[in-house]
């Protein structure tokens, strides 16, 4: 067989393999139904759930479910104001995204391969005020944030930045520099009286997703052990990992606050443990989500022992947690200019604001920063607080996303009626059903 016989083969594979996408508006009255079947294999779900959550789609439901060396996927989705999709555009792009090679990896949201950034990733334990020295040192050292996304949880902190020389607007290349930003930034991270060493790493910027990357970084900082000394009466998604015999699974069910990209952090999470999803039901409702998930590890038994259960409980809670950071939600929108976000994080600093996570834009000479806040002591913001910093922003545009005060916590004992799961156990092609 001769090389053009190699390329045609494999094109033929390529086709034979390829995700088939069916979009469907009429199937369901609330909710256009999009079905994925794709080959068997580890991070399948990951791309296809990856793909729908850059494209901001609202999943009120979903049934996963394998058939030999096929994957089968239906999800119900919405536009975030609840109506279906109509947008054309949207269907061609997920088709794209999923039916061709080149996308299967790269999706379609937050991937910023560019020439013209320097990539720092940081990963250290979190402390009020940590976010501002963060900033001030690279506005110090002429670096001007592109985008950044940082999140915090459990008293460690992770950020992924991508920055660009403030005077030529291109990646950092002189070596020298490279080095005292990353000692800078290590010194910073550091801190006084932290046992544990902080990490820091300059790069240029390949084909990553931010998100799925920050879970990454989290779980390697094991952020799913809680602290030791931390009274937290706080109450946690519930998790329950348990074992399925007669089908030889270890099921894993979540019940959670409902939010966007929770089905996304939770896929992410077992995907990078190294575990295979067969079957798996995700229900949700205005305010609360149920998933449940059939898994084994890749080497293809289910969980072993009492303490890997307990760990893929404690994962999967730290993985709802990271982005729904409790506190109060502000966006700014100003025109971006080179300091923008030093000076807004030092105003948050010393009005005795602590942001739990942060997520920075720009693009056209505008700035957008989202962030959730508490005060110094985890505490809700006061009132004249935001006042306050309303009027020291002078033009900038300030607007507060929620109310001031701490958003609901789920209850502890989730009631028996709310766990869907009881009518998808042990689940077959037959759930596809789209009535």
């Amino acid at each position: 067989m001769d090389d053009h016989d190699d390329d045609a083969y494999a094109k033929l594979l390529r086709r034979v393999n390829s995700p088939r996408v069916v979009v469907d508006n009429d199937a369901c009255e609330h909710a256009t139904v999009i079905q994925v079947d794709t080959v068997k294999r580890q991070g399948a779900l990951l791309e296809v759930v990856q793909v729908l959550t850059d494209l901001n789609l609202v999943m009120t439901k979903a049934y996963m479910s394998s058939d030999g060396v096929w994957f089968m996927n239906v999800f119900y989705v919405t536009d975030d104001h609840g109506n279906k999709i109509r947008d054309e555009g949207i269907f061609n792009c997920i088709e794209k995204a999923l039916e061709t090679d080149a996308c299967m990896v790269k999706s379609t949201g937050k991937m910023l391969p560019s020439k013209e950034h320097t990539l720092i990733e940081l990963t250290g334990t979190d402390r009020p005020g940590l976010l501002s020295e963060v900033c001030a040192v690279l506005t110090d050292l002429r670096c001007n944030v592109v985008n950044a996304e940082i999140w915090a949880h459990n008293g460690r902190a992770a950020a992924v930045i991508h920055i660009a020389d403030q005077s030529t607007g291109t990646a950092i290349e002189d070596p020298r520099k490279l080095s005292l930003i990353k000692e800078l930034l290590y010194n910073v991270l550091k801190g006084h009286g932290d046992f544990r060493t902080p990490i820091v790493s300059i790069s240029s910027p390949g084909e990553i997703h931010i998100g799925r990357r920050l879970h990454q970084m989290m779980f390697a900082a094991r952020d799913f052990e809680r602290p030791g000394s931390e009274n937290d009466n706080s109450v946690r998604p519930y998790v329950t990992v348990f074992d399925c015999p007669d089908r030889d699974y270890t099921v894993v069910t979540a019940t959670s606050i409902n939010r966007p990209k929770l089905v996304f952090d939770t896929v992410c999470t077992l995907t990078d443990m190294q575990y295979l999803v067969f079957h798996g039901t995700v229900i949700t409702d205005s305010k609360k989500a149920y998933q449940e998930y059939y898994i084994r590890h890749v080497d293809g038994f289910p969980t072993s022992s009492e303490a890997e259960r307990q760990r893929v409980i404690e994962c999967i809670q730290a993985a709802i947690e990271r982005r729904a950071s409790e506190g109060l939600p502000l966006e700014l929108f100003t025109d971006d200019h080179f300091g923008l976000l030093s000076y807004i994080t030092r105003i948050l600093r010393e009005n005795g604001l602590w942001p739990k996570s942060a997520e920075i834009s720009t693009r056209n000479g505008k700035a957008k920063h989202s962030y959730i806040v508490t005060d110094v002591s985890g505490n809700p913001v006061d009132p004249k607080t935001i006042l306050l910093i309303h009027q020291q922003m002078g033009q900038t545009v300030l607007q507060v996303k929620g109310n001031l005060s701490m958003p609901p916590k789920f209850p502890r004992e989730t009631p028996r009626s709310f766990l869907f799961g009881a009518l998808f156990r042990c689940p077959s092609f037959q759930n596809f059903g789209l009535n």
